[in-house]
């Protein structure tokens, strides 16, 4: 193993336990009955303590790691919904969570307006099954969200040597 392999394989660990500790969520919510809102901010007051995983939640896309949907998805959300996701940084993460974020709930029977589920507009990473779905639900969310990244690699490998224009 040369110098340059061992320097890739410290900064890819370093990276990923900044990753791993520090996920920081952006909530969406698409129009719902706001069960998995307040289970939202039920999981990160001090009875549940999320704060212990990192997890932080964020106004701004451009600050987020993670995008936390609710509600289902609506023809008239799917575009804000998009935006918000090409606004995060990469590397991104999709939490589904709820019924009617994961397959459009009792409102994608009966109604025209409702897609059926996130996955239909933008690529989602965990979902979270409930209605709603309790504190307990999501944190195991995001505990098998932290395992992922966990198992995969972002660095770049670093050159070895000058590559350019030769005096």
């Amino acid at each position: 193993m040369n110098i340059t392999q061992e320097w890739n394989d410290i900064l890819d660990k370093v990276k990923t336990w900044a990753r791993v500790n520090s996920p920081w969520l952006i909530h969406y919510n698409s129009g719902s009955c706001n069960g998995c809102d307040i289970e939202i901010l039920a999981t990160l007051t001090p009875r549940y303590d999320a704060e212990r995983l990192g997890v932080q939640l964020k106004g701004s896309p451009r600050h987020a790691d993670v995008l936390v949907c609710t509600g289902p998805v609506t023809m008239q959300s799917r575009d804000r919904l998009q935006r918000i996701y090409e606004q995060m940084p990469d590397p991104k993460y999709v939490i589904s969570m709820g019924s009617c974020s994961n397959c459009g709930g009792p409102y994608w029977e009966h109604g025209y307006h409702v897609l059926k589920g996130v996955d239909r507009v933008i690529p989602v990473d965990v979902y979270v099954p409930g209605c709603p779905p309790r504190p307990e639900a999501l944190l195991e969310g995001l505990l098998k969200l932290q395992e992922r990244i966990r198992n995969e690699s972002i660095v770049k490998p670093i050159m070895s040597g000058f590559v350019g224009k030769s005096a």
